[in-house]
């Protein structure tokens, strides 16, 4: 019966696919709404790009069992002794010329199979489920590569455990494209590797390189492999070029224009004198205090890259920041709860929160950096939308662009989670969100610590790495945005939603409120409220 069942099985699949492509060109039995067939087959054909996802990915599942089954039995069928890399080999081979894929495609699948099969049982069960995709497991699969069988079951249950807390307002693994997961476990990797960021970055800085490979008609790429903050800010100053080189009298595009300045760069001695000294590189970077003081090693975030060793960041801060922020972040989890005022130079508070905040465009899969969003309404300032963070979202020139002239429009956002996006089809996507963790905290500060304070210990359910404090006052969440303060004296914005915070005057209440702490008012019993003084008497 097996060969019989197998079969009957794939000829069941391809009527299925018969019944779902008559369906696609609206030769079905009847219509998806009778009402409104164009609108219905419009819905309907959604659906069914919904179901071939989830078919696929239990395809590809499906695969990854088939041929590590394959695989075994292929070992036990050999002969004694017969040379093991022989046959693997020839089980590559098999696989190769069954799936029609090269050799290195082919070991690559299998590889990747085996981490399946043998290390990542939740990954393959929600492969299999249609949960995620053959691409969501290769990343997961990738990352957990270097790391011990711990690691890699820990990688995996932070991501897919379905009793791992999760906002609910946050993108699953497989709401997000393939490529924004990848980010993301790449990030948990660098904070959880056994070996310290900075050995594993020496390695890779001696493997720096520029390569140029060919294309098709004329054309070729030119590409370095670099330390990532010098990546990430001759990108951002391309793209600063580039921008400031647009106008309506430029025929090129942005692309173009940010290839010229590449070129320009690298086969003459720098840039337009014209323009190149009033344009610098930004590189955002978030550090922990205790890292910037070399105290403990854990990576920096590098906005618009991920994690960087504690030693690019301090290099960073040393010889090229012209500005410091100071933010508050919870000590339970990482997230930020202000951003203070005590800082050099402090400008474009707001912005600066909501690039804390989203870290991108949190339009669904864009991946374009926080340097380059607007800053703009959710509810458009003429409706009564306030200038509060919760009110805010940056997309992007070009999502910024799709909201204004169609029916996508952003949903609501809070202090720390960015707006999700429903369509014009009404389907809703859900936000992106930071994955925050607590901050690491050195053994000298740990020591010293009062009994019940030891982030490391459980108290009252919290997790170790995670300190026990009650839940922070109200009056001590900031930004201030959406606390009862006047109406800070803006002007409704010209284009839309859009809002040029850059036109704010520092000296504007807006700002005052923004960066100061709201008073705390004297009946307050949370007013003289210490985390270390006053913690629950139940932790001593």
């Amino acid at each position: 019966m097996g060969s019989e069942a197998v079969e009957k099985a794939f000829a069941d699949i391809r009527a299925a696919l018969a019944v779902l492509n008559a369906e696609v060109d609206a030769c079905g039995s009847e219509p998806f709404s009778a009402a409104d067939p164009l609108a219905g087959l419009a819905d309907g054909t959604l659906d069914i790009l919904a179901g071939a996802k989830e078919a696929e990915a239990g395809l590809a599942g499906l695969k990854a069992r088939a041929a590590m089954k394959y695989a075994d039995t292929a070992h036990a069928l050999a002969p004694p002794g017969a040379p093991v890399q022989a046959q693997e080999m020839s089980i590559t081979a098999e696989i190769g010329a069954v799936l029609a894929i090269g050799p290195r495609a082919a070991s690559s699948f299998l590889v990747a199979s085996h981490a399946l099969d043998t290390t990542l049982p939740l990954t393959l069960s929600a492969l299999q489920a249609g949960a995620i995709s053959w691409q969501h497991a290769l990343a997961l699969a990738d990352e957990a590569a270097t790391l011990d069988p711990a690691g890699a079951a820990a990688l995996e249950a932070h991501f897919l455990d379905p009793n791992t807390p999760r906002p609910a307002t946050a993108a699953t693994v497989g709401e997000m494209p393939a490529y924004r997961f990848k980010a993301k476990a790449r990030t948990w990797r660098e904070r959880h590797h056994p070996e310290s960021i900075e050995k594993r970055h020496a390695r890779g800085v001696a493997d720096r390189r520029v390569e140029c490979r060919p294309d098709q008609d004329g054309m070729a790429w030119l590409s370095a492999y670099l330390p990532a903050h010098q990546a990430v800010a001759g990108w951002n100053r391309l793209n600063a070029l580039a921008r400031a080189a647009q106008g309506p009298d430029e025929p090129r595009t942005l692309t173009q224009i940010r290839a010229d300045e590449f070129a320009e760069a690298i086969l003459t001695s720098g840039s337009n004198p014209a323009h190149s000294s009033a344009v610098r590189a930004q590189v955002l970077v978030t550090v922990p205090v205790f890292s910037l003081t070399g105290e403990t090693d854990e990576p920096a975030m590098l906005d618009g890259f991920g994690p960087i060793p504690p030693s690019m960041a301090r290099d960073l801060v040393a010889n090229g920041a012209d500005s410091f922020h100071r933010v508050l972040v919870d000590p339970r989890d990482g997230a930020p709860l202000e951003i203070g005022r005590t800082s050099y130079r402090v400008t474009k508070a707001m912005r600066n929160w909501l690039r804390l905040r989203d870290g991108k465009c949190p339009f669904p899969g864009c991946s374009n950096n926080s340097l380059d969003n607007e800053a703009d309404h959710l509810l458009a300032w003429q409706h009564g939308g306030t200038t509060g963070i919760s009110n805010l979202g940056q997309p992007c020139p070009k999502h910024h662009k799709l909201r204004q002239t169609t029916g996508w429009t952003p949903t609501p956002a809070t202090k720390t989670e960015p707006p999700g996006w429903t369509s014009p089809t009404g389907r809703h996507y859900k936000s992106e969100h930071q994955d925050w963790e607590p901050p690491h905290w050195p053994e000298s500060v740990l020591s010293a610590m009062p009994a019940g304070l030891n982030p490391g210990e459980h108290h009252n359910g919290q997790v170790p790495g995670m300190l026990p404090y009650p839940p922070m006052p109200g009056a001590c969440a900031c930004p201030a945005a959406d606390l009862p303060y006047p109406e800070p004296p803006l002007e409704e914005p010209e284009d839309d939603n859009l809002i040029d915070l850059d036109d704010i005057p520092v000296d504007d209440p807006l700002w005052d409120d923004f960066y100061a702490l709201p008073p705390v008012l004297p009946q307050d019993p949370m007013s003289d409220w210490d985390p270390i003084r006053d913690r629950d008497p139940a932790l001593t």
